[in-house]
Protein backbone atom coordinates (compact mmCIF):
# COMPACT_ATOMS: atom_id res chain seq x y z
CA UNK A 1 0.00 0.00 0.00
CA UNK A 2 1.33 3.70 -0.82
CA UNK A 3 0.39 6.84 0.35
CA UNK A 4 0.63 9.78 -2.40
CA UNK A 5 0.47 13.33 -1.62
CA UNK A 6 -1.48 15.37 -3.13
CA UNK A 7 -1.33 18.39 -1.54
CA UNK A 8 1.26 20.81 -0.83
CA UNK A 9 2.20 20.37 3.04
CA UNK A 10 4.21 22.71 5.29
CA UNK A 11 5.76 19.62 6.85
CA UNK A 12 9.55 18.52 6.74
CA UNK A 13 9.81 14.74 5.34
CA UNK A 14 11.18 13.83 8.75
CA UNK A 15 7.83 15.47 10.31
CA UNK A 16 6.19 13.14 8.04
CA UNK A 17 8.34 10.17 9.03
CA UNK A 18 8.07 10.98 13.15
CA UNK A 19 4.07 10.99 12.70
CA UNK A 20 3.61 7.95 10.59
CA UNK A 21 5.70 6.10 13.60
CA UNK A 22 3.24 7.47 16.35
CA UNK A 23 0.06 7.67 14.22
CA UNK A 24 -1.81 3.80 14.89
CA UNK A 25 -1.89 1.53 11.42
CA UNK A 26 -4.95 -0.76 12.37
CA UNK A 27 -8.38 -0.21 14.06
CA UNK A 28 -7.25 -2.43 17.07
CA UNK A 29 -4.46 0.12 17.62
CA UNK A 30 -6.74 3.44 17.58
CA UNK A 31 -7.71 4.18 21.30
CA UNK A 32 -11.16 4.73 21.87
CA UNK A 33 -14.54 5.78 19.54
CA UNK A 34 -15.69 2.00 20.11
CA UNK A 35 -19.10 2.33 18.32
CA UNK A 36 -17.45 3.97 15.35
CA UNK A 37 -14.48 1.57 14.90
CA UNK A 38 -16.78 -1.56 15.15
CA UNK A 39 -19.20 -0.06 12.33
CA UNK A 40 -16.38 0.73 9.93
CA UNK A 41 -15.08 -2.70 10.80
CA UNK A 42 -18.01 -4.66 9.73
CA UNK A 43 -18.30 -2.31 6.46
CA UNK A 44 -14.81 -3.02 5.02
CA UNK A 45 -15.58 -6.54 5.75
CA UNK A 46 -18.64 -6.57 3.96
CA UNK A 47 -16.44 -4.51 1.06
CA UNK A 48 -13.55 -6.46 1.03
CA UNK A 49 -15.94 -9.76 0.83
CA UNK A 50 -17.61 -8.76 -2.16
CA UNK A 51 -14.50 -7.38 -3.96
CA UNK A 52 -15.43 -3.81 -3.71
CA UNK A 53 -14.90 -0.35 -3.19
CA UNK A 54 -15.84 1.03 0.32
CA UNK A 55 -18.84 2.99 0.19
CA UNK A 56 -17.94 6.64 1.00
CA UNK A 57 -16.82 7.50 4.53
CA UNK A 58 -17.92 11.50 5.63
CA UNK A 59 -15.98 11.84 9.18
CA UNK A 60 -17.13 14.42 10.84
CA UNK A 61 -16.07 16.02 14.75
CA UNK A 62 -13.98 18.65 16.60
CA UNK A 63 -10.42 18.89 15.34
CA UNK A 64 -7.60 16.96 16.97
CA UNK A 65 -9.80 13.37 17.30
CA UNK A 66 -7.83 11.32 14.75
CA UNK A 67 -10.39 11.74 11.10
CA UNK A 68 -7.26 11.82 9.17
CA UNK A 69 -5.07 8.67 10.93
CA UNK A 70 -8.63 6.73 10.47
CA UNK A 71 -8.68 7.51 6.45
CA UNK A 72 -5.17 6.23 7.18
CA UNK A 73 -5.94 2.99 8.75
CA UNK A 74 -9.21 2.38 6.68
CA UNK A 75 -7.36 2.22 3.48
CA UNK A 76 -4.63 0.20 5.48
CA UNK A 77 -7.26 -2.03 6.57
CA UNK A 78 -8.85 -2.32 2.61
CA UNK A 79 -5.17 -2.91 1.70
CA UNK A 80 -5.31 -0.28 -1.22
CA UNK A 81 -3.29 3.44 -1.86
CA UNK A 82 -4.33 6.05 -0.01
CA UNK A 83 -4.72 9.53 -1.95
CA UNK A 84 -4.00 12.62 0.50
CA UNK A 85 -5.38 16.31 0.02
CA UNK A 86 -7.94 19.10 1.13
CA UNK A 87 -10.78 20.99 -0.15
CA UNK A 88 -8.99 24.33 -0.55
CA UNK A 89 -6.25 22.45 -2.62
CA UNK A 90 -8.72 21.90 -5.60
CA UNK A 91 -9.57 25.15 -7.22
CA UNK A 92 -10.52 24.00 -10.71
CA UNK A 93 -12.41 21.32 -11.93
CA UNK A 94 -9.48 19.78 -14.28
CA UNK A 95 -7.40 19.75 -10.78
CA UNK A 96 -9.65 17.06 -9.27
CA UNK A 97 -9.86 15.12 -12.83
CA UNK A 98 -6.14 15.09 -12.70
CA UNK A 99 -6.38 12.99 -9.35
CA UNK A 100 -9.60 11.00 -10.10
CA UNK A 101 -8.51 9.87 -13.27
CA UNK A 102 -4.78 8.59 -11.47
CA UNK A 103 -7.02 6.56 -9.23
CA UNK A 104 -6.33 2.59 -9.31
CA UNK A 105 -9.32 0.52 -8.27
CA UNK A 106 -10.69 0.41 -4.83
CA UNK A 107 -8.04 3.41 -3.89
CA UNK A 108 -8.69 5.75 -1.35
CA UNK A 109 -9.13 9.40 -2.08
CA UNK A 110 -8.75 11.20 1.37
CA UNK A 111 -10.07 15.06 1.28
CA UNK A 112 -9.31 16.53 4.80
CA UNK A 113 -11.84 19.81 5.05
CA UNK A 114 -14.07 18.87 2.47
CA UNK A 115 -16.69 21.66 3.27
CA UNK A 116 -14.43 23.99 1.82
CA UNK A 117 -14.69 22.81 -2.04
CA UNK A 118 -14.88 24.94 -4.82
CA UNK A 119 -19.14 24.92 -5.68
CA UNK A 120 -17.84 24.16 -9.03
CA UNK A 121 -15.34 21.49 -8.37
CA UNK A 122 -18.05 20.08 -6.14
CA UNK A 123 -20.67 19.44 -8.99
CA UNK A 124 -17.77 17.38 -10.92
CA UNK A 125 -17.38 15.54 -7.61
CA UNK A 126 -20.77 14.41 -7.93
CA UNK A 127 -20.57 12.11 -11.17
CA UNK A 128 -17.50 10.50 -9.64
CA UNK A 129 -18.61 9.68 -6.55
CA UNK A 130 -22.39 7.92 -8.01
CA UNK A 131 -21.10 6.84 -11.32
CA UNK A 132 -17.08 6.36 -11.65
CA UNK A 133 -17.07 9.44 -14.21
CA UNK A 134 -15.64 12.62 -14.67
CA UNK A 135 -17.14 15.05 -16.89
CA UNK A 136 -14.69 16.92 -19.12
CA UNK A 137 -15.41 20.27 -20.67
CA UNK A 138 -12.74 21.24 -23.52
CA UNK A 139 -13.01 24.77 -24.88
CA UNK A 140 -16.00 27.06 -24.28
CA UNK A 141 -18.78 28.76 -26.07
CA UNK A 142 -19.79 27.78 -29.02
CA UNK A 143 -16.75 25.59 -29.21
CA UNK A 144 -17.07 23.67 -26.46
CA UNK A 145 -16.89 20.03 -26.50
CA UNK A 146 -18.55 17.33 -23.51
CA UNK A 147 -16.11 14.13 -23.02
CA UNK A 148 -16.90 11.52 -20.27
CA UNK A 149 -14.45 9.69 -19.01
CA UNK A 150 -14.78 6.73 -17.11
CA UNK A 151 -12.66 6.04 -14.07
CA UNK A 152 -11.79 2.99 -11.37
CA UNK A 153 -14.22 2.64 -8.73
CA UNK A 154 -12.73 4.26 -5.94
CA UNK A 155 -13.75 5.50 -2.08
CA UNK A 156 -13.94 9.15 -1.07
CA UNK A 157 -13.22 9.32 2.85
CA UNK A 158 -13.88 13.00 3.44
CA UNK A 159 -13.17 14.77 6.80
CA UNK A 160 -14.86 17.94 8.30
CA UNK A 161 -15.25 19.85 11.58
CA UNK A 162 -18.51 21.81 9.94
CA UNK A 163 -20.83 19.45 9.41
CA UNK A 164 -23.06 22.03 8.97
CA UNK A 165 -21.19 23.36 6.32
CA UNK A 166 -21.31 20.35 4.24
CA UNK A 167 -24.34 20.64 1.07
CA UNK A 168 -27.44 18.39 1.07
CA UNK A 169 -26.43 16.69 -2.48
CA UNK A 170 -22.73 15.92 -0.98
CA UNK A 171 -23.85 14.42 1.90
CA UNK A 172 -26.38 12.24 0.15
CA UNK A 173 -23.52 10.69 -1.77
CA UNK A 174 -21.50 9.23 1.71
CA UNK A 175 -22.90 5.70 2.39
CA UNK A 176 -21.03 5.80 5.58
CA UNK A 177 -21.62 9.00 7.93
CA UNK A 178 -19.43 8.71 11.29
CA UNK A 179 -19.30 11.35 14.06
CA UNK A 180 -16.01 11.42 16.11
CA UNK A 181 -16.63 12.53 20.17
CA UNK A 182 -14.22 13.50 22.43
CA UNK A 183 -12.16 11.11 24.50
CA UNK A 184 -12.61 10.12 28.22
CA UNK A 185 -9.73 10.51 30.61
CA UNK A 186 -9.03 6.74 30.29
CA UNK A 187 -8.19 6.97 26.59
CA UNK A 188 -6.71 10.09 26.52
CA UNK A 189 -4.21 8.12 29.22
CA UNK A 190 -3.79 5.20 26.92
CA UNK A 191 -2.82 7.60 24.28
CA UNK A 192 0.08 9.59 26.17
CA UNK A 193 1.16 5.82 26.86
CA UNK A 194 0.79 4.65 23.74
CA UNK A 195 3.12 7.61 22.51
CA UNK A 196 5.42 7.95 25.39
CA UNK A 197 6.22 3.72 24.97
CA UNK A 198 7.00 4.06 21.25
CA UNK A 199 9.02 7.08 21.29
CA UNK A 200 10.74 5.55 23.75
CA UNK A 201 11.68 2.26 21.93
CA UNK A 202 12.83 4.30 18.84
CA UNK A 203 15.67 6.48 21.11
Amino acid sequence: MNEREVTNSEATPEDRKIESMLRPRTLSEFVGQKKLKENIAVFIEAAKQRDEQLDHVLLYGPPGLGKTTLAHIIAKELGVNINVSSGPVFQKPAELIAILTKLERKDVLFIDEIHRLNVIVEEHLYPAMEDFKCELIVDSGPHARYYSLSIEPFTIVGATTRAGMITSPMRSRFGIVARLDYYSPQDLLSIVKRSARYGNYHR
